[in-house]
């Protein structure tokens, strides 16, 4: 799975990646997490504020930061319709 944190590196953002990487380490899956810092490619995505999360180039979340519920759900949909594109 590739992760994104889209946004400038701010507080939010920096807790966004804290609990996604969280997430991944609990859930043992196998992810890249890429930071996106560069305002253009953050604008590659249909993104108005940050930050932003997106799972296997899909924005899933933006311009708050979810709670640990949240992005652990974010990330099980993701790998379900993974799974389900293999079939």
């Amino acid at each position: 799975m590739q992760i994104k944190i889209l946004g400038p590196g701010c507080a939010r953002c920096n807790q966004l990646e804290k609990t996604t990487r969280e997430v991944v380490k609990e859930l043992g899956i196998q992810a890249i997490i890429e930071e996106v810092k560069d305002i253009n490619k953050i604008l590659e995505y249909p993104i108005l504020t940050t930050p932003g999360l997106v799972l296997d180039e899909e924005l899933v979340c933006s311009g708050r930061v979810p709670n640990k519920a949240e992005v652990t759900r974010f990330i099980i949909n993701a790998q379900d319709k993974e799974e389900k594109a293999e079939k």
